[in-house]
């Protein structure tokens, strides 16, 4: 528990003053004496394991110099003073806490926690006591305690009323802990004391967001930074993604399989992220939950979802912070799409076969009549794939996010894997021509 806040006001003709400690964990107790060491460490090098007949007098000889190593309390040359009487010594930690001896270090998403004492120094004893207990922010104000429907009855002189309150940190900036008391002191005369304690909640990580996208798939990266001065533990980093998205978790150790964020693990290993800037990349792969959902590409909606972010300290104090929305790419508003529906497994040279497409219409309006046909830009020398027949195909219309099947009868004039593109679709009510909606491989046999 650390001391009390500072900017307390206090007034010189009161006879209650409050006290406010900070209630948080410990830290461990660091020895600062000097090294100790083991002179068995001078003696033996690394490899002494690797000659069999050594090895087998190392016990005799560990045990003998253990035997003179003891520190002698009548020796007051304090020759042992650097000699290990304990392997943990090594480690610097003797095994003690120190509780904090300042107000410390708040940060966003802790819980602040304080011990407040309201003691009375006079000689009186003061009744009926009224104490509330509030937390003051740039935004709003926030009760934490309030005695008004039974106040304490009674302080006597000398003696004290103790609470504990807590509060979630949810804002940036400047907090004050204000504690006020209404009470009759021992002049029977109603006194009103205000006390303010100050602090300043500060950032404890910054996230950084990138998107990229690669056709129906979105990429987000995430970069966790820690700006606290103890290294933070991250027990939960998961994205929750928006409606009619689903997000995967890529991880670097396993690119054959891909962890679902809907299944949470019950038990695993914390991610550490070190004190003064340590950083740690987080990797999702985001989907459109129903590929075929055509409102949602009408919408254009640019939200991906948010980061639910919950870490420990060293000693396992909790944090929690949940990011804005975060944005990805404008999704493209496309009136219609072209998909292939089936391509026949063999295609001869010179032969007809049969594409079956379907015509989407992404709106929420009818589209149509429509006129298909094949873009005539390329030469007849370039073109591998032509119409067997008719050049224009005549579509009805579309209704409203609906869509609308066909097939193009095709011939292929030259063999090899050839592209089938160019298909062109003209609304001849809008005037409007829609064209490189699709490209499609196919492999051309000569027999």
């Amino acid at each position: 528990m650390s001391g009390g806040g500072g900017g307390a006001t206090q007034q010189a003709a009161h006879s209650l003053a409050f006290r406010v400690m900070r209630l948080c964990r410990p830290t461990l107790h660091v020895d600062i004496s000097p090294l100790k060491f083991d002179p068995c460490d001078l003696l033996f090098g690394e490899d002494l394991f690797d000659d069999p007949i050594a090895a087998s007098h190392l016990p005799r000889l560990l045990s003998s110099q253990s035997n003179t190593s003891t520190s002698d309390p009548s020796d007051l040359s304090y020759r042992s003073r650097f000699l290990l009487q304990h392997p943990t010594e090594s480690l610097g930690l003797p095994g003690l806490l120190v509780l904090p001896q300042s107000f410390g270090a708040i940060y966003l998403g802790e819980t602040f926690c304080s011990y407040v004492s309201i003691n009375n120094s006079s000689s009186f004893e003061v009744r009926d006591v009224v104490i509330k207990a509030e937390m003051q922010t740039e935004r709003q104000r926030i009760l934490l305690l309030d005695t008004s429907k039974s106040p304490v009855e009674s302080i006597r002189a000398g003696g004290r009323y103790d609470f504990i309150v807590e509060h979630d940190v949810k804002e940036l900036g400047a907090h004050t802990l204000v504690c006020t008391a209404l009470y009759t002191d021992g002049d029977s005369e109603r006194k009103y004391l205000p006390q303010f304690f100050k602090f300043i909640v500060s950032n404890p990580l910054s996230v950084r967001t990138k998107v990229r996208s690669v056709k129906d798939t979105t990429f987000l990266e995430a970069c966790i930074e820690n700006h606290t001065k103890s290294n933070l533990y991250m027990d939960q980093v998961e994205f929750e993604p928006a409606q009619n998205w689903t997000a995967t978790l890529l991880k670097a150790d396993d690119h054959s399989s891909e962890h679902n964020l809907s299944t949470s693990e019950t038990s695993k290993e914390p991610i550490l992220i070190r004190s003064g800037g340590g950083i740690y990349n987080y990797l999702y792969q985001l989907k459109l939950s129903s590929p075929d959902s055509a409102q949602l590409k009408a919408d254009g909606s640019k939200i991906l979802g948010k980061l639910q972010i919950t870490w420990r300290t060293n000693l396992g104090e909790p944090g929690r912070l949940q990011t804005q929305n975060i944005l990805g790419n404008p999704i493209t508003r496309k009136e219609i799409e072209l998909h292939a529906v089936e391509i026949p497994p063999v295609i001869i040279l010179e032969n007809s076969f049969l594409v079956s497409l379907n015509l989407v219409n992404l709106t929420d309006r009818v589209l149509g009549p429509f006129e298909v046909s094949l873009s005539e830009q390329d030469s007849l020398d370039e073109r591998a794939v032509m119409v067997n027949g008719l050049q224009t195909m005549t579509l009805g219309e579309v209704q409203s996010f609906s869509s609308l099947s066909f097939t193009l009868n095709l011939i292929a004039i030259k063999h090899g894997i050839q592209k089938i593109s160019g298909i062109t679709v003209y609304d001849t009510i809008e005037k409007k021509t829609y064209d490189s909606l699709l490209e499609l491989e196919i492999y051309v046999d000569s027999e």
